[in-house]
């Protein structure tokens, strides 16, 4: 029988819902004002006539991209450090997991004291990019050169900037939900750590790794900050797209100075405007055509990794 919804749990459905179609609706919008702006003429989009459907529509932003040779190098660029700094990130968050996730580790607590400590208390921008540019100079002496400048520094932007102490956190947690008896079975027919840990533990913790690769590749993707402080523009043929949209929107924008010598904003170049459009509706597509493939894993990995009995 169909129990009756009380009228208090009926308003707490109601507000809910309209609570959950408005963020929904601040999420969205975002997304088809790009779109709009993308394919409206650039004197609607200077005007301000754009809301949510395009506004003398036309496909010169849309080709201006297609046509951009240095906007598809800078994303390869963002391809390569999403793909082979999550990798490198997940290959050793789940190593660095597995092994605090272990009883029998030396020290056990300790290690975790700190790593949660890398949580509480962050070393700060300044330190951050010294301990950066340090590891960029033992990169460069590794193969030989003076400079840090003088190697691909894509590669230190993958190295140096993977570790996340959150996400070893949650893979450490859902390691220790593995029970012990199948870790125990598996030791009994003969298998080493390697195969515990690629045979049993892996597969038994998909949900939650999924759900690390998709905060790792989502980061890699957005990255802009350390890119931008790390490649300067000396090495401006390794930007990822983000850098190259910042360095474009910059190189667009016309200033003016006020009595106290400080720059104003006036307005952005109106083409320019509508091509940074484009550019952000392209960086956006990767991620949008990924995410549904991993969203069924996302609240079950979460709730994996983050809750421990």
């Amino acid at each position: 029988m169909k129990r009756k919804m009380e009228v208090s749990e009926l308003i707490f459905k109601i507000i809910a819902y309209v609570l959950l179609i408005i963020f929904a609706v601040l999420c969205i919008y975002p997304l088809l004002y790009a779109l709009s702006s993308m394919f409206s003429s650039f004197d609607a989009i200077q005007a301000g006539e754009v809301i949510i459907w395009p506004v003398e529509p036309q496909i010169q932003s849309f080709m201006w991209v297609i046509e951009n040779s240095t906007f598809w190098v800078n994303y390869a660029n963002t391809l390569f450090l999403t793909f082979v700094g999550t990798i490198w990130c997940l290959f050793y968050s789940i190593l660095g997991a597995y092994a605090l996730s272990k009883k029998r580790l030396m020290g056990r607590h300790g290690w975790n004291f700190f790593l949660v400590f890398t949580m509480w208390f962050a070393a700060g921008v300044v330190p951050t990019y010294l301990n950066y540019q340090q590891t960029g100079l033992i990169m460069a002496n590794l193969v030989g050169q003076s400079s840090m400048y003088d190697i691909d520094l894509k590669w230190l932007i993958v190295i140096a900037m993977g570790m996340n102490a959150q996400n070893i956190i949650l893979l450490r947690n859902a390691f220790e939900g593995v029970p012990s008896e199948i870790e125990e079975a598996a030791r009994i027919d003969g298998a080493t750590e390697l195969q515990i840990l690629t045979k049993v533990f892996i597969p038994m913790s998909k949900a939650t790794i999924a759900t690390v690769a998709l905060f790792f590749g989502i980061s890699r993707w957005n990255g802009y900050f350390w890119a931008y402080r790390v490649l300067g523009t000396g090495q401006s043929y390794s930007w990822p797209v983000q850098v190259y949209m910042r360095d474009f929107l910059e190189r667009n924008t016309l200033l003016t100075t006020n009595d106290r010598g400080e720059d104003w904003i006036v307005q952005s170049v109106p083409e320019a405007t509508s091509y940074l459009y484009a550019m952000v509706v392209f960086a956006m597509v990767p991620i949008l055509v990924i995410y549904p493939f991993i969203q069924k894993y996302f609240a079950k990995g979460v709730n994996m990794g983050g809750v421990k009995e």
